[in-house]
């Protein structure tokens, strides 16, 4: 659970632009703020099925975006890659030639 709760945290920092207001309240209040179906439902007068479906498309969503944007999966690659290269620059003698691939990988992400 913890680990579907961090992705949907990052596709929602992602893609939180391309949600209704309704939408992001919602995925804030449930994700960021961490309410419950039933305080959120209370709080916008509805019921908690309501909320939970309108969570439930909008978690879709969010996945539909990521299958067709990759910010996320190109953010989790820069990040290892960047990793790497503060690994190879911790070196006594870093390689040049590992230097460049990686910074080679870096440009390829975009």
């Amino acid at each position: 659970m913890l680990e579907k709760t961090t992705r949907m945290n990052y596709l929602y920092d992602f893609y939180h632009s391309l949600l209704t207001p309704k939408q992001q309240s919602y995925m804030s209040l449930y994700y960021l703020d961490d309410f419950s179906l039933g305080e959120i439902a209370e709080e916008y007068d509805v019921s908690r099925q309501a909320v939970y479906d309108n969570i439930k498309r909008t978690e879709a969503m969010l996945e539909e975006y990521e299958e067709k944007l990759l910010l996320f999966h190109k953010f989790q690659e820069r990040s290892k890659l960047l990793r790497n290269v503060k690994e190879l620059l911790n070196e006594d003698d870093p390689s040049k030639q590992a230097m460049l691939e990686a910074v080679a990988e870096l440009e390829n992400l975009d």
